[in-house]
């Protein structure tokens, strides 16, 4: 997915208290909820999910916000999957080969079914990927798969892709969250009432309310062992702790409430705060057409200018790890041995006054500007990083917009500095061509800071089609580290996982990405099943 607004705590400014904002919480909690007894949960077998909104689109092959991918992958079953490295795993292929860089072979399981009693075939698999390269369905996904020049069945249980160019990153685009398969001859209904593979099914779905799943008893994998999951749509971030507090939710959604009500509710009877780690990506980017920030003395100096470990402690309460690459430190490409740049204010300034920038009488060097979101967590982020970098004589002035126009401005590249986050786009190794390569300037990419290095992008090519994983590893690893040397993004910190769980709920492992496939393992207390 693309990047989103910067979505930081509601927290306590710099030298305000601290405890402000989690005491406000905890008081609200208190005096909403009283010493009532909490109400009865519902149905047995019944785990009560909340969500932010509804998913915009349950085909797999259209919906691409997080509702829809994570509801979707619940539904059905991509070609293959990802494990908690990003590697890729069976799904309904069971193997794969490459005979040569252009060709993927693919054999499915056997005796697959969907929801309907259907048994799943090469042919669905052909009629999904082609519904939407021949336009059958209107889909953003379509551009993922325009290198697919042809696909073949030469049986019911073999699906052969043929591709236009190599492209080592082929087989992410069809892992589940990509793309689900669908039964054959599907059209507009599967929107209304999805028929997959996958372990749990459809059963009803109420307009901006809920929609209700239920366990897969035939699914070719382990089954679900809650047999059912209502997702009830909760817009507001206090009503859904509320929710939790007086017991009619079992889980609180994933990375839905701010930090300070995550610990709050944490240490309410009953309740469970878990808390593991993500691979989201909060960043600061530069624009490279500017002639100061052009100095790489300068982006590298506000690097060393960032107390990130102050920052994660006090607005994020802990909820987050430092960053030092766009992929995350569980990623089999991620590569460790690479320039740092922890909180060391003597280096910045070292490094301003070799880009030429010295210190005014008023004790200023240059003025610079930062664009957010008029979200208050994005305001609050500006403002630690205004004081924190005034400490080496820069002057930050803030900038909020609203997310549209914002979004409208990185685009045309009319910023100096903007503050975003990637959203699971990062999970990929492809995220550093989209990203940085100089051919990948907006409208074709997402290189808005207009960051030229023909090195790199000689290196990004030659990594996109290498098939040996191996080879790929160690170009990646020269990729991040000239990225970590030119410095076009202060990389800030991943945000960890948070979700808020009923103790009647058994504990839950959040996948890296925030994926909802716990729901698969989990259980609930004897009496409640």
């Amino acid at each position: 997915m693309d990047d989103r607004p910067a979505a930081i705590s509601r927290a306590d400014r710099p030298g305000r208290p601290w405890k402000l904002s989690l005491a406000l919480t905890s008081a609200l909690l208190s005096l909403t909820l009283g010493c009532g007894k909490a109400p009865a949960l519902g149905e047995s077998g019944t785990v009560n999910f909340l969500i932010e909104s509804m998913p915009t689109n349950l085909d797999p092959r259209i919906g691409i916000d997080a509702q829809s991918e994570n509801l979707d992958a619940l539904i059905f079953n991509g070609l293959v999957s990802r494990d908690r490295q990003m590697n890729i795993v069976p799904d309904l292929a069971e193997s794969w080969e490459t005979p040569n860089p252009l060709t993927y072979v693919f054999h499915l399981r056997q005796g697959v079914k969907f929801h309907d009693g259907r048994v799943l075939t090469a042919a669905d698999v052909k009629f999904t990927f082609e519904s939407v390269l021949e336009g059958k369905v209107e889909t953003p996904k379509r551009g993922t798969y325009e290198l697919v020049e042809s696909i073949e069945t030469p049986d019911q249980a073999t699906v052969t892709f043929h591709l236009r160019e190599p492209y080592s990153s082929f087989l992410w685009n069809l892992i589940t969250q990509g793309m689900g398969i669908v039964p054959a001859g599907s059209g507009d209904e599967l929107a209304r009432h999805p028929i997959g593979t996958g372990p749990f099914r459809f059963d009803s779905m109420m307009a901006d309310d809920q929609i209700i799943l239920r366990r897969n008893p035939d699914y070719f994998g382990p089954s679900p062992k809650i047999e059912r999951v209502r997702f009830r749509v909760v817009p507001d971030a206090i009503t859904r702790a509320l929710e939790l507090r007086k017991g009619s939710a079992d889980i609180g959604g994933v990375n839905s409430l701010t930090p300070d009500m995550v610990l709050a509710l944490g240490e309410q009877p009953r309740l469970v705060a878990e808390q593991q780690p993500g691979t989201v990506l909060a960043y600061v980017s530069f624009n490279f057409d500017d002639p100061i920030l052009q100095k790489r003395e300068v982006r590298q100096a506000l690097a060393y200018a960032t107390d990130r470990d102050t920052i994660i402690g006090s607005l994020l309460r802990r909820q987050a790890r430092p960053a030092n690459s766009l992929l995350p430190p569980n990623h089999w490409a991620y590569e460790p041995s690479i320039k740092q740049y922890s909180y060391d204010p003597g280096e910045a300034e070292r490094l301003l006054d070799a880009a030429g920038l010295p210190k005014r009488s008023d004790g200023v060097r240059v003025h610079l500007t930062l664009k957010t979101t008029t979200e208050e967590s994005a305001r609050l982020l500006g403002e630690v990083l205004a004081d924190q970098w005034k400490r080496v004589g820069v002057e930050l002035e803030l900038r909020p917009l609203e997310t549209a126009t914002l979004l409208s401005d990185v685009e045309r590249g009319s910023f100096q500095l903007y503050t975003l986050r990637w959203l699971g786009g990062n999970n990929d190794p492809d995220i550093f061509e989209y990203v940085f390569d100089s051919q990948r300037m907006p409208p074709r990419g997402a290189n808005r800071g207009h960051y030229r290095n023909p090195a790199l992008d000689e290196l990004l090519a030659e990594q996109a089609r290498e098939m040996d994983r191996l080879k790929r590893k160690a170009i990646l690893s020269q990729v991040q580290r000239i990225l970590a040397e030119d410095e076009p993004y202060i990389d800030l910190w991943y945000y960890d996982n948070t979700c808020v769980r009923s103790d009647r709920v058994t504990p839950i492992a959040i996948p890296p990405a925030g994926d909802y496939d716990f729901l698969e393992a989990i259980e609930l207390s004897e009496k409640d099943r």
